[in-house]
């Protein structure tokens, strides 16, 4: 049973379509649970009614006939219950109704199951037989397991436009198809997708129309000659190594290669309009089913040759392709994992947005994108990435929605979003020289955070003072080993000239967790409570000490270096970055510069560094809260998990409590605050961060003028007001509610677009 279940699980995953998805589930279900009907209703738009959608079992008039109100039927009861019914014989039930044309009468044992998707029930799962007896648990835990597989299918649907028109009240060109994520980047574009994916997965290559087809399969025929010669090699390669019949496998892949109903059938698919790599995955998923599906154990493990065989002819295609990269005008790049290089290697005058499947706000790809002020929406889980290659998209990054082949209502409706907010910027961009001063007199210097060179020009000009937050990890990211310390000279001078004499806090070398060097592999089953941060720079003092020699270099003659720890746990861990700081400056002054000692400073980014914070205080210059990390660790979820994105928010009560007592411990040794994280950035959180008496606040350049608007027109007094009534509240979204109806009365409902 498990084996059975496990390959039926595969071969749902790789459906291409809802249809198919609900033919196989409906057979496969039918067949594993002994069962005579098995049926699948899946809700209507409005979740009021539900459809029989696919049947093995009653009759073939009845599907798409039979439709059920949420409270009619046994259908309705299990969606309005929300959990399995399972009924000895279900014609005695009260709620049963019957259906004439469906050819049920004959059927008395009852199971059904919600599909579940979000907490909502988009549909239900049912099998039937005619003996009047409960089905086993067996059959109820298959039926349960089924049904959760099957969500993520009709979500793919629905938003790929399949379930478009399903149901009278709901036309096609009237329904909006809605994916949510996270907010990434602030924002509202409109363009068209273009989709990328991992080398080499066959699995992830999405149906794309072959602009020439004569090109497609020139190119094909080519990746074919070079795997057969490939395989030629590697067979004689093994001559002495293995015997005759083990080599038979090499010959079969050469077989495979002359076969229509391998290369002659994909040959046909490119014909018939798809590109190279799209119809070669078509083939390869088409072979995969057939071999899952036999009953021999040997047979069924050839499909692994196949998938083998696949990923090398793709491999040349890929190669062959790497170069021909089109980008539409506007160009909104997707992917299951859109990473830096993606980003880099689409020409900037073309890309306009980024929907990514994975990742979170504070994603490196999401901070890159607001550092380039393109919207970005990340953690898209349910978007359906090989079916909408070239659709047209609006990506809106303020309240993480993205709409697929948008209805025209909604893209008016936009439209005029737009225009509102492009209006709205333009008086904000007003504020850039003014100071940056609450109502009563308080100045709170807005800083920046940056990590590329290319970002210094649009920084310099944002009215900004400073660069609360330089990323030094992305210069290491991009090369393919560590640069030397002259290198990172020429680096941090170029930062350090462009804002002196304004203050430039350069953080120390913090890769690890999500942020890995090629040249400097990490490995671990936990990487963001492993070895990452100020953790491996001290037990590789070698790369520590050239990181800072060359930021002390770098400052000659400015004066306006700053250093910041990143993941300090413990005082120890300080006392030996201090150490090799003060090794490094005392080096310097022996081959004859006169440098100042820098100030330092300590990122506040783990529990234990919030009831650490005074020791930590007392040893440094400022102290610099990381509300990224922080929240990640206090509330312990992954910030780059989309599937518990909900509960990461930087307004939960622990951590506001968390940063408050940072605070006061640094206040008593008379240490200055910031904070550097996205929360810094975000005009609700900026009150509470002016009432807890942060001195300075270091955002993107996009954040900058909105928190400029909201410190100018509050008081600081206004500000503690606040602050002492979220101190009582339990709930983020009370507390976010209250933040945005505070906003709304101040006349600053405009900051709050992301609502909208």
């Amino acid at each position: 049973m498990l084996d059975t279940l496990r390959r039926l699980i595969q071969e749902l995953n790789l459906a291409r379509n809802l249809d198919q998805a609900l033919g196989l589930i409906v057979r496969r279900v039918k067949e594993i649970s002994g069962a005579e009907v098995c049926s699948v209703f899946l809700a209507e738009p409005d979740g009021r009614h539900y459809v029989l959608k696919a049947s093995d079992g009653l009759g073939p008039e009845s599907i798409g006939r039979i439709r059920l109100g949420r409270d009619e039927g046994l259908v309705g009861l299990v969606a309005r219950r929300a959990e399995p019914v399972n009924l000895e014989d279900a014609p005695l039930h009260p709620q049963f109704r019957y259906f004439p044309d469906s050819g049920e009468e004959r059927y008395h044992a009852f199971l059904g199951v919600p599909i579940i998707h979000h907490r909502e029930v988009v549909g239900v799962l049912v099998v039937q037989r005619t003996e009047a007896r409960v089905f086993d648990e067996e059959s109820v835990t298959l039926l349960v397991t089924v049904a959760a597989q099957l969500a993520g299918a009709i979500a793919h649907a629905e938003l790929s436009g399949e379930l478009n028109g399903y149901g009278d009240a709901h036309p096609a060109e009237e329904t909006s198809r809605v994916a949510r994520g996270q907010p990434g980047a602030p924002g509202v574009t409109f363009g068209t997708a273009r989709v990328r994916y991992p080398f080499a997965d066959i699995h992830a290559i999405p149906d794309r129309p072959g602009e020439d087809v004569d090109h497609e399969l020139a190119e094909f025929d080519a990746a074919v000659k070079a795997v057969r010669a490939e395989i030629a090699q590697l067979s004689q390669r093994m001559t002495d190594s293995l015997p005759a019949e083990e080599r038979a496998l090499f010959d079969v892949y050469a077989l495979m290669l002359d076969s229509d109903s391998f290369t002659g059938v994909t040959r046909e698919r490119i014909r018939a309009g798809n590109w190279a790599p799209g119809a070669l995955r078509q083939t390869i998923e088409e072979h995969e089913e057939v071999f899952r599906n036999m009953e021999n154990d040997y047979l069924r493990e050839r499909v692994e040759d196949i998938r083998d065989l696949g990923r090398r002819l793709l491999m040349h295609l890929q190669t062959e392709k790497a170069e021909e990269h089109t980008y539409p005008d506007k160009t909104i790049l997707v992917g299951e994992e859109v990473t830096a290089t993606m980003l880099a290697e689409v020409p900037q005058d073309r890309l306009v947005g980024v929907v990514s499947v994975r990742g979170s706000r504070t994603s490196h790809v999401a901070i890159l994108a607001r550092a380039l002020g393109i919207p970005a929406v990340m953690g898209v889980t349910e978007l359906p990435v090989g079916r909408i290659d070239d659709a047209e998209l609006i990506v809106d990054g303020y309240a993480g929605r993205v709409f697929i082949e948008p209805p025209p209502h909604v893209t008016a409706e936009y439209r005029r979003l737009a225009d509102e907010e492009a209006s709205f910027s333009a008086e904000l961009h007003e504020l850039r020289d003014l100071p940056s001063a609450t109502l009563d007199g308080t100045h709170i210097p807005l800083y920046v955070n940056t990590g590329l060179l290319a970002d210094l020009t649009p920084t310099t000009e944002s009215g900004a003072e400073g660069v609360g937050l330089y990323r030094t990890e992305f210069p290491f990211m991009i090369r393919n080993r560590f640069p030397g310390e002259e290198e990172q000279r020429r680096i941090y001078r170029q930062v350090l000239e462009a804002f002196a004499p304004r203050p430039v806090v350069l953080r120390t070398l913090d890769v690890g967790g999500d942020k890995a060097l090629p040249y400097f592999p990490i490995e671990e089953d936990n990487p963001f409570l492993g070895w990452r941060g100020i953790r491996i720079t001290l037990d590789h003092p070698e790369i520590f000490l050239v990181q800072v020699r060359a930021m002390m270099r770098a400052s000659e003659g400015l004066g306006n270096l700053n250093i910041l720890l990143p993941m300090i746990s413990d005082v120890a861990e300080l006392h030996d970055s201090l150490a090799l700081i003060h090794q490094a400056h005392d080096e310097l002054l022996e081959e004859g510069l006169a440098l100042p000692m820098p100030r330092v400073g300590v990122m506040i980014e783990v529990p234990s560094a919030v009831y650490q914070a005074g020791s930590l205080a007392r040893r440094v210059d400022f102290l610099s809260i990381g509300t990224n990390d922080l929240t990640q660790y206090l509330l312990a979820v992954d910030r780059n998990n989309p599937r518990v994105a909900d509960l990461y928010d930087s307004l939960h009560p622990a951590v506001i409590r968390a940063m408050l007592q940072v605070v006061e411990s640094a206040r008593v040794h008379g240490k200055p605050v910031s904070v550097c994280g996205e929360m810094a950035g975000d005009p609700a959180a900026a009150i509470l961060l002016v009432g807890m008496g942060i001195e300075s606040l270091s955002m993107s350049v996009a954040s900058l003028p909105r928190v400029k608007w909201v410190i100018r027109n509050l008081s600081r007094e206004r500000a503690n007001e606040i602050l002492s009534n979220v101190l009582v509240m339990e709930e983020v979204d009370d507390i976010r509610a209250y933040l945005h109806r505070t906003l709304e009365e101040a006349g600053m409902g405009g900051l709050l677009r992301a609502g909208k």
